[in-house]
């Protein structure tokens, strides 16, 4: 990636001479003729004050942190206020995962219900995920453009709507709970792609990253809620029908407490020095074509597809495999047509959600925050140790479902804590080697691309691969279970290489990390067409012009 001169900053990726004529470099008088103005470091060269390494600085490692009085200062909210927009955004991040997982808390009864096989269930997920993933641009767009709180606002609202619709359908009417779990994806992509972004415009450093841990808890609690939810309350109420409607009367809260209690802060005024020109937005295709030129973002988000892959295929598909894994060793009845199936591993498989989620992500936030002191490629690396560890234990809880449900339920217990381990740091990760007027598009890029290649299409393939498996063996239950249980080996093989790109992502962390900061501070800024110049003799210096105005 090239680099442009800022005021007073950056000239190719060197820091200009602090009064040096407009136009000149610091470099010698004697450079030979038509050289590079670009150092081979990206990085301002030392004894720029305040910037990382610098000489003069040299108490400092990063740039400067606002303390809590700053941070009210430039935010205009307390930090009582800020924390409470937390808490806020926390809440309706768990109710989104909590309706998301509401359906594979009861999957059973609606393959009941609709009398379907288990490519069409895992074809309810799909169809979500797939709406959510080409509705994520549409609002990482507008989220780095126009108000955020009144955009989730909307978004919010018309997914309670649809989600409350869904539980009406008639079960001759299979497609339009396919086309309703579509629009759902409006709410969860108008809210993801956005929340993230607001929060990182309220905190800084070790606060962001607590934070953020904070926000990713309510993942796996969310979705561990979802599958208690939906079991419960179809017990209760003696029909599932009743399940997709707990979250849609939560949903009005949630339009209410964005309303009333969340305000819109400045985009990345917490990161800019006092004296730092404020960013302005660029076209949606220059951020496109930057976020393609960031290793660290890229790397990272493909290291985030595996983990959507893997947590995609165990979110629909974990619960219906200990069941069949119950029935093969003959501790429950099968689920029979006529009859209510049985909800107990739906409830203590969401309980295990919960708790390793909330293990893992502080866990992992825990771990990164100590490692970085000592190490800066402490996150990717935090990551793919989660993952990489996370595939034996996923792979053993398969193995061992036909001799022991306690070996399988602990061996799960353990890869997802693991697993857990990479949701508040994903985050980090992004927020830290993304500028804040690229925020929203980039999260949104993360959500296209990992759900694309990850639990959008997971789902329904293991269901897929479940399905012909089965068709090649004799009916029974036994081939049932065996068929589910040898697809979703593939979870451990995608942990696996999710592995291998945070390990990538490693590589090129420091220096995505550094130029970033530099541009957030107005040191350093992208070059364009006009900023193609080269090195020139002129009058005994080297000046840099355009070359075109060179003749060779």
């Amino acid at each position: 990636m090239r680099w442009a001169p800022t005021r007073g900053g950056i000239v190719g990726g060197t820091v200009a001479r602090a009064g040096a004529a407009p136009g000149t470099m610091s470099g010698s008088d004697t450079a030979p003729f038509l050289s590079q103005a670009d150092d081979t470091d990206d990085g301002p060269a030392p004894g720029t004050p305040g910037l990382p390494g610098s000489m003069g600085n040299p108490k400092s490692e990063d740039p400067e942190v606002p303390d809590r009085e700053g941070l009210q200062r430039i935010t205009g909210l307390s930090s009582g206020r800020s924390a409470l927009i937390v808490a806020v955004l926390c809440y309706i991040n768990l109710l989104n995962y909590m309706d998301r997982f509401t359906v594979a808390g009861v999957l059973p009864d609606i393959e009941q219900f609709f009398d379907i096989g288990d490519s069409s269930s895992g074809l309810i997920q799909t169809v979500f995920i797939s709406s959510y993933m080409v509705l994520a641009p549409v609002f990482g767009y507008l989220g780095d453009r126009y108000n955020r709180k009144y955009l989730m606002c909307g978004g919010i609202a018309f997914w309670s709507l649809v989600t409350l619709g869904s539980s009406f359908i008639p079960r001759e009417r299979f497609w339009l709970l396919l086309l309703t779990r579509g629009l759902v994806g409006v709410g969860e992509a108008s809210y993801s792609t956005i929340a993230p972004t607001l929060i990182a415009d309220l905190f800084v450093a070790d606060q962001r990253s607590r934070m953020l841990s904070v926000f990713y808890f309510a993942i796996p609690v969310g979705s561990g809620l979802g599958y208690i939810a939906g079991s419960k309350v179809k017990d209760v109420a003696g029909d599932w029908h009743w399940a997709l409607r707990v979250t849609p009367g939560l949903g009005v809260l949630a339009v209410l407490l964005l309303f009333l209690v969340v305000r819109e802060p400045p985009r990345g005024a917490v990161e800019r020095h006092s004296h730092s020109p404020p960013l302005n937005p660029t076209s949606w295709w220059e951020d496109l074509r930057a976020l393609a030129r960031n290793p660290s973002f890229i790397l990272s988000s493909l290291g985030f597809t595996a983990v959507a892959f893997v947590t995609g295929s165990l979110a629909l598909w974990a619960p219906a495999f200990l069941l069949r894994s119950r029935v093969v060793l003959g501790e429950t009845p099968p689920c029979l047509p006529g009859d209510s199936c049985s909800s107990s591993d739906s409830l203590i498989f969401g309980l295990i959600t919960c708790l390793t989620g909330v293990l893992g992500v502080g866990l992992g936030v825990e771990i990164s925050r100590r490692l970085r002191r000592s190490n800066p490629r402490a996150d990717p690396l935090v990551c793919a140790a989660g993952l990489l560890g996370s595939s034996p234990f996923l792979f053993l809880s398969l193995a061992c479902a036909r001799g022991s449900i306690v070996a399988t339920y602990i061996f799960i217990f353990i890869g997802e804590t693991l697993l857990s381990m990479n949701w508040a740091i994903v985050a980090d990760i992004l927020l830290y080697v993304v500028i804040p007027t690229r925020r929203s598009t980039a999260e949104a890029f993360q959500i296209v691309l990992s759900h694309l290649l990850g639990d959008a299409g997971s789902p329904y393939l293991i269901g897929l691969i479940s399905d012909r498996l089965r068709q090649g063996w004799p009916p029974s239950f036994l081939s049932e279970f065996r068929a589910l249980q040898f697809s979703l080996m593939l979870c451990a093989f995608m942990g696996a290489l999710g592995g291998a790109a945070f390990l990538g992502a490693a590589i090129f962390i420091e220096g995505d990390r550094r130029r970033a900061q530099l541009h957030v501070q107005g040191l350093l800024r992208e070059a364009g067409p006009a900023d193609d110049r080269i090195v020139v003799p002129q009058r005994g210096r080297s000046t840099r012009v355009p070359v075109s105005s060179v003749l060779i």
